[in-house]
C-alpha cells in the first residue's frame, strides 16, 4: 500500500486532520420510496389503472373488471470500502487517524446511494418475468441541444399533469451546478415580478428559489451523460423509485493479523434500486459544456 497520508504527520500550526471537499452525505435517499428486504431480489408490486363501467338496465350481469397487476424487481448489490493504517503512521501522527478515515469512508458510502439511485432513475427496469424495461422515451424533455430553461422546466411539470400525478406529491429536481448557474440567470427565477419577495430573501443555499415551479431543487455532480456537452437530470417523485435496503452501511475497525497487525477501517452495505412507476420520473435531456 502506499502512503497517503503524509499530510497528516505532526506540523506545529496544526491539530486536526481536515477532510478534503467533497459530498458528505446521500442527498436523494431521502426522497425515494425505502423498504426492508432479506432475500435476493425484492418484488414492487404495481396495480395497473381500470376504468368503472356503466349500469344499463335492470337486473343485468355484473361486469367484472380483470386486475392489472405488474412488478419492478430490485436486485441487491453489495458496495464496500477498506482503508488501511501501518501502525508505524499511525505512531507519527498528532491526530488519530481511524476516527477521520472512518468519517471519509462514510462520505464515500453515501454517495454511493446516490449513485445507485441515479442509476436507477434513468436505466433499465427489470419486471417480474426478467425482462429489461428502457426509460420510455415519452417520459425524456429536451434533446441535448440547450441548457435547462423556463419553458423545459414548464414541459417537465406537463409531463406529471398528463400522467395524473397528483398536483400536491412532493417532487424532486435533480440538477448539476451548471444547470444552477443558467437557473439563476432567468427572469422567471430570480425577478419579484415572478417570485414573492419574500422567497427571494430566503433563498435555498444553491440560490433556487425555495419550491420554485413546484420541485425540491437537488444539485449533483454525479448525473450520467449520454455524450460530450450533455447530461442527463431528472424529476421525480418518491413514488418513481425504490430502494429495497439489505443491510445498511456498518464499519467495522480492527487489526488484521495477515499485515503486520495493521489497522484496517471497512464499512459496506447491500441494497438495490428500480424504477418502479415510470409515470413518476422524467428525464430532462440538457445541454452541459462542462461536460467532456
Amino acid at each position: 500500500m502506499a502512503i497517503t497520508i503524509d499530510s497528516a504527520f505532526i506540523e506545529e500550526y496544526s491539530d486536526l486532520v481536515r477532510q478534503l471537499a467533497q459530498q458528505e452525505e446521500t442527498r436523494l435517499r431521502p426522497h425515494v420510496y425505502e423498504v426492508s428486504s432479506g432475500g435476493e431480489a425484492y418484488n414492487f408490486e404495481r396495480l395497473g389503472p381500470t376504468e368503472a363501467t356503466e349500469k344499463t338496465g335492470r337486473r343485468v350481469d355484473t361486469p367484472y373488471t380483470d386486475d392489472i397487476w405488474t412488478r419492478r424487481v430490485a436486485q441487491p448489490k453489495t458496495f464496500n470500502h477498506v482503508m488501511t493504517i501501518e501502525h508505524e503512521d499511525k505512531v507519527q501522527m498528532l491526530v488519530d487517524p481511524q476516527s477521520n478515515y472512518a468519517m471519509s469512508q462514510g462520505y464515500a458510502m453515501a454517495r454511493a446511494y446516490d449513485d445507485t439511485i441515479i442509476a436507477a432513475l434513468g436505466g433499465t427496469a427489470l419486471d417480474g418475468a426478467g425482462n429489461a424495461t428502457a426509460f420510455p422515451a415519452g417520459q425524456v424533455v429536451g434533446d441535448g441541444s440547450a441548457a435547462i430553461s423556463f419553458d423545459l422546466v414548464t414541459q417537465v411539470q406537463k409531463k406529471f399533469m398528463v400522467n395524473e400525478i397528483m398536483p400536491d406529491l412532493p417532487k424532486v429536481m435533480v440538477v448539476s451546478p451548471y444547470q444552477v448557474q443558467q437557473l439563476m440567470q432567468l427572469t422567471e427565477q430570480t425577478s419579484s415580478d415572478f417570485v414573492k419577495r419574500e422567497a427571494l430573501q430566503t433563498l435555498t443555499a444553491t440560490g433556487i428559489v425555495p419550491n420554485w415551479m413546484g420541485f425540491t431543487w437537488i444539485v449533483s455532480n454525479r448525473l450520467d451523460s449520454p455524450g460530450v456537452g450533455e447530461e442527463h437530470c431528472y424529476a421525480f417523485t418518491r413514488r418513481g423509485v425504490g430502494l429495497a435496503v439489505n443491510q445498511d452501511t456498518f464499519t467495522r475497525i480492527g487489526e488484521n493479523p495477515d499485515k503486520s497487525y495493521m489497522i484496517q477501517v471497512f464499512s459496506q452495505w447491500t441494497a438495490g434500486a428500480v424504477r418502479v412507476e415510470d409515470e413518476h420520473v422524467v428525464k430532462l435531456h440538457v445541454a452541459n459544456p462542462d461536460v467532456t
